[in-house]
């Protein structure tokens, strides 16, 4: 059995140095031309790419939105790919935050931010944006609202405890009045300070200035003095130089609802 067994792997031996192996050429040509060809799109890598899962979830979730709240919900939209902003009346600011934080489909428990904005040009030129967060559902929504200098807004310290310094720093640098806030202070600007930094209507140079006196070993306040001659100092707002910003950037989509 042995004998047998070598004769066959002698034989097996001779066979293979008898023949020359030629290299698989052909299997290498097919692996270089199957390779997928990149699509041509998107040249920019820092770029996000726009989620269409995400976005038709955000229709949804916004057009439901305005159905439970027709009384509140102004407008939904879009923005920025896949961000969804719902624009109310400032009436609902205490209902919809409510709503969105305690309904089982939204959850959105957590006050991100609240944010100011001025633009002098519209009637009614301050708008409030509060961004909420939901773990539970990892999503991101926008709530804007808005108001003008003498008409207050609902507080939503009852909702959300974390917007009670957040309100404090908008009513120190807009002036946009909240009710019902539990401790309405200035909390960046000094005490005793006059006017509004972010308001767009605010004089570049100020009405007071603050230094240190020697005399009283402290930072006093006093009015602003401008002892240079020849020095021009022009109190208008330097906001209208700059046409292109008065208006806020389109919606990249409105979301159709219910009238």
């Amino acid at each position: 059995m042995a004998a047998f067994l070598r004769t066959i792997s002698s034989s097996l031996r001779t066979g293979l140095v008898g023949k020359t192996i030629q290299p698989s050429t052909t299997l290498s040509a097919a692996r270089f031309s199957t390779k997928a060809e990149e699509p041509a799109g998107e040249t920019r890598p820092t770029v996000r790419k726009p989620d269409e899962v995400a976005r038709s979830h955000l229709t949804d979730f916004g057009r439901y939105v305005a159905e439970c709240l027709p009384k509140y919900v102004q407008k939904v939209q879009l923005t920025s790919g896949d961000e969804l902003e719902v624009l109310i009346a400032p009436d609902g600011v205490v209902p919809v935050l409510q709503f969105l934080k305690d309904h089982h489909n939204s959850q959105f428990a957590n006050l991100v931010d609240i944010a100011g904005l001025d633009i002098p040009s519209r009637e009614n030129r301050f708008e409030v944006v509060y961004n909420l967060l939901s773990l539970r559902y990892n999503s991101r929504i926008r709530v804007k609202t808005y108001t003008d200098e003498l008409t207050p807004l609902d507080s939503a310290y009852g909702v959300f405890k974390a917007a009670d310094w957040y309100e404090r720093e908008i009513w120190d640098m807009y002036g946009v009045f909240f009710a019902n806030h539990p401790d309405l202070r200035r909390i960046l600007t000094d005490y005793g300070f006059e006017g509004h930094p972010q308001r767009r209507d605010f004089p570049l140079s100020g009405y007071v200035e603050l230094r240190y006196d020697d005399e009283k070993k402290r930072v006093v306040c006093e009015p602003l003095e401008l002892a240079q001659e020849f020095r021009k100092f022009d109190l208008s707002a330097p906001w209208e130089q700059f046409p292109n910003f008065r208006n806020a950037n389109p919606p990249s989509e409105t979301i159709e609802t219910k009238k």
